[in-house]
């Protein structure tokens, strides 16, 4: 990144976009000056600076959630950033996973135009309950028993998923399958693993 190509305002200021680099989300909105441009691309850690207190502030300073940089850029006119991390906790203050989390809109997935998009859907929603760890929730369960408990899961669901086909059973295989596909999806999670990642490698391997 080239910092003489990014425009800050009048108050010095840019807007800086953080993603999850795993499920992509947006987690929040902040800004930055130069200075907390510079303190970030330093330590790889997000910082920040706060319009309302006047002064630079280190995402988890206090709260242990920080966030690793992963990939930085810029927009075509140079006025607005996109920063991509890994977390360490909740990005937002309120303990949610995002600090987008109030619908104006509510999202329709089942389109004509992209049939899976609720795979894109879960993954976020697996992402919010590995930082939040809702009390109760069967991926909190999950990630709580870490990774032998994951595997255990993917391979009776993959076990599952065989013996229904072996019957000729659609409808078992239908719900063995999704329930596969889900487990699947907390494993690569669990590990750090993005999905449009394993999705490059399928197009690679069998896209033609």
């Amino acid at each position: 990144m080239n910092l003489e190509d990014v425009v800050f305002d009048e108050k010095g200021l840019v807007p800086a976009i953080v993603q999850d680099a795993i499920s992509k989300e947006v987690l929040t909105l902040a800004y930055m000056n130069k200075e907390s441009l510079e303190k970030s691309l330093e330590t790889k850690e997000t910082w920040f600076y706060s319009r309302s207190r006047q002064e630079l502030w280190h995402k988890g300073e206090t709260s242990g959630n920080t966030q690793k940089i992963v990939g930085m850029r810029y927009d075509c006119d140079g006025d607005a950033l996109v920063v991509e991390v890994e977390i360490n906790g909740p990005a937002c203050h309120t303990g949610k996973y995002s600090c987008f989390n109030k619908e104006l809109v509510e999202k329709k997935f089942a389109s004509s135009y992209n049939r899976f998009a609720i795979i894109n859907q879960l993954e976020q929603v697996i992402a919010a309950r590995e930082q939040e760890r809702p009390e109760g929730a069967y991926t909190t369960y999950l990630f709580e028993k870490g990774v032998d408990k994951i595997l255990k899961k993917v391979g009776e669901e993959a076990s599952e998923v065989i013996i229904a086909a072996k019957n000729r059973d659609p409808e078992e295989l239908k719900w063995e399958a999704a329930d596969l596909l889900y487990h699947l999806l907390v494993l690569l999670r669990e590990q750090k693993l993005p999905l449009d990642e394993v999705l490059s490698v399928l197009e690679e391997r069998h896209g033609s």
